[in-house]
Formats: C-alpha cells, structure tokens, sequence
C-alpha cells in the first residue's frame, strides 16, 4: 500500500499520546455476532465474544456451567460463501454442533490436535443428506471422500479454522489413510472370471486404488473396479477382450451386494470413471447393455483387434 496521498503529501503518524480510532470491524462481523448472541440466548446462554471476534464464551445450561468456547473463525469463512437467509441455520447448527461435542477431547478446529486423527471415508453421495454440511470431495458424480475425524464428518466451520486449504487437509487424510493399514489381496472367481479382492479394516476401500500398484500388476489401461461396500474393492485387469465378460460378472455382483455402489467403474490414470452397464430383461432372455465412456470405448476397440 503506497504511503503517500495523491497529493503528494505523506501520512503523518500519531504522535506519542495521541489516540487512535477504533478500527471499525466489517458489517458482516457485527450482524453474524448479533445473530449468534440471539441465538446463543434463546438456547439459554449468555455470551461473551472475544475482543478480535475470534470465538464466543457460553456460559448457561452445560454441566457444571462450564464456560464453553467456541471457535467463529471457520463459522465466519462458511457465512462468507452462504446467502445471508441462510445465517440462521448456519449458526443455530454451529452452537447445537458446539454444545453437543463440549465432550470431545481433541478441539477439530485445532489442526494441530486434529490433523493426526483425519481420516477420509468414501460413501455414495446418495447417501449424503447435505454435501454442503460435510468436507470432502468427489471420486467421481457417483461417489465421495469425506473427510472425518473419529467417526464423524468434519464440518465446513470446522476446517475454516484451519490455516491450510481443505484439500490440503484432506490430502493429510489420504495419507493418514495409507500409512494406517495395509489391505487384504487375495484371487477370487466370480462365474469363472479372476478377480482381485481387496478388503480394508476402516470405510476408505477406494481410497488405496491410488496405491493400486502395491497391490497387483496394473496394466497401462487401468482396471475395471466395482465397490461393493466402503470396506471391499473387486478389481480386474484391462488387459485383453475378456474384459466384457469382467464388467457382466462384476455388474452382477455388485447388484447383489446392495453397497455402496452397483456400478463397475474404470480406473485409469488416476480418475474412477463409470462404465454404463444396464442389465435388462427381456422375453424371459437376460443382455448386458454396455454404453462405455469414449476413451474406454477406444480402448475396447484397440483390444478387440
């Protein structure tokens, strides 16, 4: 910031003794406080906001009245990005979701606490009542990492307190993930076809397709996948013709297993693409109709010569 006025003339500082104005704090600030002290009182607390707005003193109906801070830091980044008609909820679910985890014993607004403990759990986005009440990303328009702590999603407000971006974050979690477990490999048939079995102690299965290689020779096409649960990956190679058999034998299964998804995706170049795999009925005879992706229609074709 330049130090002159257009004029030319310099800034002059305050003399010693003189005061300063106060800083005035942003619009936005006052009305979120205003809006937290309403709600804060019609939950029975009173509140006492520190002096850089940085978190809020409840203090009322908790065990013992022990004061509760709560951190307004992320809660202000998420009000940011929302509609002002949305303030309400945000803040009314950001005190309830304050009170109810006063428990805890890691603070997840302090990375530092929590970055050890972040883990990412993959669910299908069906699943998800409200992406925007979660941190996580996309597999693919089917499936999503979550980002978690314990057992829990992490909330937006949570890691808008944190002094890295989310994906930052969640990339900590990927790498919590690996250095957790090793998965379980074993050879399976399914109707004849060979499949890999992959199974994992925790929900993040699809999370170690990145780590595929530790596991099996990947050929340059990648491999089909199908998940039937957040514990389980089936794989098989792209390697040959037969890989339309693999995606019947694979849609089946995952049919069978009403997991996580029914689907058969590819795995290629890092990216889980769907293979549209219908499978229909029709004067008592059963077909699989496959619509492949282009690229993986390409890949068929150069396979089947």
């Amino acid at each position: 910031m330049s130090l002159f006025k257009r004029d030319g003339a310099r800034r002059r500082s305050p003399e010693f003794g003189e005061s300063r104005a106060p800083k005035r704090r942003p619009v936005e600030h006052v009305d979120l406080d205003s809006l937290l002290a309403l709600v804060a009182e019609s939950r029975g607390f009173a509140c006492e906001f520190a002096r850089d707005g940085a978190a809020v003193t409840l203090r009322g109906p908790l065990d013992g009245d022990t004061p509760l801070v709560v951190r307004l830091t992320g809660l202000r980044r998420e009000a940011g990005r929302r509609a002002r008609e949305d303030w309400p909820v945000l803040v009314s679910e950001h005190l309830a979701h304050a009170v109810a985890t006063a428990g805890e014993q890691v603070d997840v607004c302090d990375l530092e606490q929590a970055g050890p403990l972040l883990r990412v759990r993959v669910e299908s986005v069906d699943e998800v009542g409200d992406l925007t009440k979660v941190v996580g990303r996309h597999l693919n328009a089917d499936l999503v990492e979550l980002l978690i702590v314990g057992s829990r999603p992490v909330r937006p407000e949570e890691a808008g307190c944190w002094p890295v971006p989310t994906a930052h974050a969640l990339d900590l979690a990927v790498r919590n993930v690996r250095e957790d477990e090793r998965l379980l490999a074993e050879s399976i048939e399914l109707s004849g076809t060979p499949v890999t079995r992959l199974t994992a102690r925790t929900p993040s299965a699809a999370t170690h397709l990145r780590w595929l290689g530790d596991y099996l020779q990947v050929p340059g096409d990648g491999v089909l996948a199908v998940l039937p649960d957040p514990y389980t990956l089936l794989v098989h190679p792209v390697d040959g013709i037969g890989v339309v058999r693999a995606i019947e034998r694979l849609r089946v299964h995952a049919l069978t297993t009403d997991g996580l998804s029914p689907q058969v995706y590819w795995w290629h170049e890092g990216r889980l693409t769907l293979i549209r795999a219908d499978i229909i009925v029709q004067q008592g005879q059963t077909r699989l109709v496959v619509a492949p992706p282009p690229e993986f229609a390409q890949v068929l074709a150069r396979l089947a010569v």
